[in-house]
């Protein structure tokens, strides 16, 4: 009775590490402030998806199996606020300078897990797909929180360099609307994934 470690480390690492809301945010703002002073969003993002994590495997799950339609309300509202978060990336253009206000800080970073459709999705798998049936509560959650901040604190700095990296490429160039406007509709299309 426990979770299958080696299992969720592989589809943990797929999900972290693919594009969705929470990484195009993580490469939006490395793009237009840089990894440096993108630091405290990235550890806002980090921690955020424990937020998720704790709840829902120390007993959200039976909300959902009594209560599904708190879990469809929150699907939907999440989905509407990261697709405005698309459409605020799509319309922002990049500084390789950071002189184009303040970057966002930790508790901005707080919030993107929470209001990611995609995360709901990913830990209600974990907990449903593996870990045996009878495993304790608590040791579940926990190995299931340590496997995703482990993949967390590896990945999204990346992403978020990466968007560093992107912007002294692309900043003030006609490639730059295209990229803001493809990454924003990179990130409608994971919450439709996940949606539908």
């Amino acid at each position: 009775m426990s979770v299958a470690i080696a299992s969720f480390a592989v589809f943990a690492a797929s999900q972290v590490g693919t594009p969705g809301p929470a990484n195009m945010a993580l490469l939006t703002t490395g793009a237009r402030f840089g990894l440096r002073s993108a630091l405290p969003f990235v550890g806002g993002v980090v921690l955020g998806k424990q937020l998720v994590i704790w709840p829902v495997g120390l007993g959200l799950m039976q909300v959902a199996q009594s209560a599904p339609w708190v879990f469809e309300t929150l699907k939907w509202v999440s989905a509407g606020y990261i697709c405005w978060l698309a459409w605020r990336v799509a319309n922002m253009r990049l500084s390789t300078a950071g002189q184009m206000g303040q970057p966002p800080g930790f508790m901005a970073g707080l919030l993107v897990h929470p209001l990611n459709p995609k995360v709901w999705a990913m830990i209600v798998t974990g907990f449903t797909a593996f870990t045996a049936p009878g495993t304790p509560a608590l040791q579940a959650t926990a190995t299931i929180a340590a496997i995703l901040i482990g993949w967390q604190v590896i990945l999204h700095p990346i992403w978020t360099y990466a968007g560093a990296r992107i912007a002294t490429l692309v900043a003030g160039t006609p490639i730059e609307a295209y990229l803001m406007w493809t990454l924003a509709a990179l990130t409608v299309l994971s919450v439709l994934f996940v949606l539908f």
